[in-house]
């Protein structure tokens, strides 16, 4: 592990926390201390709050506001200088001491390889349906070409992160990984999901208040107004409109909630549009993933 201020380390394990659960805060915090890699440091940024009473070893920097997911990994991903970064959520912990080091040997493998997405499960074994960034679920196990990540506990390369600008600040929670995979994927990165490396994470359900509805239905528009191509837009929001819709069919609250979301979708700016180009399209249809699903 390095500590050094003169030194980067070569991997950095980003862990943001809001303080509210310090027992999780304290097993993630020490699995990640435990890591057999010989450079890597572990950083935990205290969101609205000022880190104390952590193990010893990890660098802390508290921020006076809640900034939200993306944006509180775009300020963490802007304080560390490796060049390969892993965020991990603070109730989620690694398993094998040897993490890191399987997950370097496959970024020294692989040059353009933007982002490494491991599978996440309980601690009993089960991974989510959810949990798979693979084009067709199927079985978990099995690895294959990432079309978006779960972004708390995903190892990203910095180059290819600072390519795209890391995630979407405005979208404050919900469907970021999509955007990053996207452009990533648009400037020649690969996005890969590797079934061997596991991270723990307690499998509970989504949420399915109005708060959330409200943000994945916005964020699903404004996803597809920031990188699709103008012909794909109402393809996509199409299709996601008709599943969503379907999902929350029996309930007329969870309805409007989304229905809103989805207005303001349209209504206010999704922020920078970088539209990808048509061979980018092409090659995620040929690895299974269109861009309309």
């Amino acid at each position: 592990m390095v500590n050094s201020m003169n030194t980067a380390p070569r991997v950095s394990i980003v862990v943001l926390s809001m303080g509210d659960r310090p027992e999780e805060l304290d097993r993630c915090l020490r699995s990640a201390l435990a890591q057999k890699y010989d450079s890597f440091e572990v950083f935990c940024v205290g969101m609205g709050w000022q880190p104390e009473g952590l193990p010893e070893g990890v660098r802390v920097e508290g921020v006076e506001e809640n900034l939200g997911s993306p944006g509180g990994r775009n300020y963490a991903a802007s304080r560390v200088r490796s060049e390969v970064f892993m965020f991990l959520d603070d109730d989620a912990w690694l398993p094998d001491a040897d993490f890191l080091g399987k997950a370097m040997v496959i970024f020294e493998r692989w040059p353009k390889l933007g982002l490494l997405a491991p599978r996440l499960s309980d601690a009993n074994g089960t991974t989510l349906r959810r949990w798979v960034p693979r084009a067709h679920v199927g079985d978990p196990n099995e690895s294959g070409p990432a079309f978006t990540c779960p972004e708390g506990v995903t190892l990203y390369r910095r180059t290819a992160w600072e390519s795209v600008g890391g995630f979407p600040g405005n979208f404050f929670h919900g469907h970021e990984g999509v955007d990053v995979c996207w452009r990533m994927r648009d400037r020649g990165w690969d996005a890969w999901y590797e079934a061997s490396l596991t991270v723990h994470h307690p499998a509970l359900p989504p949420g399915r208040h109005a708060y959330y509805l409200r943000l994945n239905a916005r964020n699903r528009v404004w996803v597809a107004r920031r990188n699709l191509p103008v012909p794909l837009i109402p393809v996509y929001v199409g299709i996601w409109t008709a599943i969503s819709l379907a999902r929350n069919a029996r309930d007329w609250e969870s309805v409007k909630s989304w229905v809103s979301g989805w207005q303001e979708g349209w209504r206010t700016s999704p922020g920078d549009r970088d539209p990808m180009h048509w061979r980018t399209v092409a090659k995620l249809a040929r690895l299974g993933q269109p861009p309309i699903i």
